[in-house]
Order: structure tokens, then C-alpha cells, then sequence
């Protein structure tokens, strides 16, 4: 059930996480250190995650963790995350432009985009970061192509990862969609924030009806 998150980066070739190469992200619901962080490599430990969550974003934080507060970690609720992520995937290539990404997210009604190079996964993007960063470049910088940017961070996981975990990892990290991987290295789906908000509206109804 591994999930991994990937620096940002201009889209040149994978950007795809390997084990010997990227940062895996352990389980975030345990806030002990496992082991101290080595400046020299990449691997992110808790501790990091510490550092982050002493920002806004550990009220947060607590406030999703506090059902599963009290259970042993072998009674907390499994979802795989391949449950309820959305199967469609759009994409462009790294040597779109800013203004045909978002003509795309438009004309498709999507807030993410995989960006591609040579057909191997370069990056994720989304709507508001885009439109954040053009904010800042001005409106000339439509016409710039994706593989001259600085991409975003973003997630990964496998299908059978806990969507409880991600969730988790999206919180400490701002991002509010992870990228979902099948075991031969191709792109499975996409969760998203709304996901989310659409399984606990479920989940409110049912308990409304008993």
C-alpha cells in the first residue's frame, strides 16, 4: 500500500516514483519518528511531516483522524483507494501550453490534467494552480509550453492503498488529488478532493435514512 510524492519539477521524461529514486511517504497517522532524516538522500519520514503539520493544517489534520483515533490500527476501516477514484484520466503532452491546457479543462469539464512527455507520466496539474501561477507570470505567459515550467508536487499511489491514508497525505500536503498506479506503471485513475466529499455526502445520507 505505498504511496509516494514527487518534488516539483519540469516535465522531462518520468516523473513517475521509484523506489531508489523519489520520496516514499510513510504512514502519516503515526507521528513517532522512525528514523532520522538524512539530508543526502530523498526519503521522507515523519518528521517532516511533523515540521508541516505545525502550520494550519494539523487542525485539519486531527480533526480527519479523530474516528480512527481511538481503534488499533487492525480495527480501522480499509477502503482502497481504487474504490472511489475516478477512472477517466485527460492528459496533455509537456509541450502543450499554458492556454491549451486550460482550453482543454474547459472543454472537458476537469479540474486535473496528466502531463506527458515522450507518453511516460511527467506530471498532475490543476486547475487553480495553473491559473495561480498565470496570476503571477501574467497573461503573456499563456503561450508558455508546460515543459519550460516548474511542475507541482504530486502523489501516487497504488490501487489497493487506503483512501483513509491518502486522504491523510493530501491534508498534510496541500494537494487535493493523488494519482492513482497500477503495478505496471500506468496511470489507474485519479482522487480527487471531491471524491471525498462525495463519499462522506453517501455516507451522510445512509446514516439519515436508518
Amino acid at each position: 500500500m505505498s504511496i509516494f510524492v514527487t518534488e516539483p519539477g519540469r516535465p522531462l521524461g518520468t516523473r513517475l516514483p521509484e523506489v531508489f529514486r523519489n520520496r516514499r511517504v510513510g504512514d502519516v497517522s503515526e507521528l513517532a519518528e522512525s528514523h532520522p532524516v538524512t539530508p543526502g538522500e530523498s526519503e521522507a519520514t515523519d518528521a517532516e511531516f511533523q515540521q508541516a503539520a505545525r502550520s494550519g493544517r494539523h487542525r485539519a489534520l486531527q480533526e480527519y483522524g479523530t474516528a480512527a483515533a481511538g481503534e488499533r490500527r487492525e480495527q480501522r476501516p480499509y477502503l482502497p483507494v481504487s474504490r472511489i477514484c475516478a477512472p477517466v484520466l485527460h492528459s496533455v503532452t509537456a509541450a502543450s501550453t499554458v492556454s491549451e491546457a486550460l482550453e482543454i479543462m474547459e472543454a472537458r469539464g476537469v479540474h486535473h490534467l496528466l502531463v506527458k512527455a515522450e507518453e511516460q507520466v511527467a506530471g498532475l496539474i490543476d486547475q487553480r494552480w495553473l491559473l495561480t501561477w498565470l496570476h503571477q507570470q501574467g497573461p503573456e505567459a499563456m503561450a508558455q509550453q508546460l515543459v519550460h515550467i516548474e511542475l507541482p508536487a504530486f502523489l501516487t499511489a497504488s490501487p489497493e492503498t487506503d483512501a483513509h491514508q491518502v486522504a491523510r497525505l493530501m491534508l498534510a500536503h496541500q494537494l487535493n488529488a493523488a494519482l492513482v498506479v497500477n503495478e505496471g506503471g500506468q496511470p489507474q485513475g485519479i482522487v480527487t478532493s471531491t471524491d471525498y466529499l462525495r463519499l462522506y455526502a453517501s455516507a451522510g445520507q445512509q446514516e439519515g435514512s436508518v
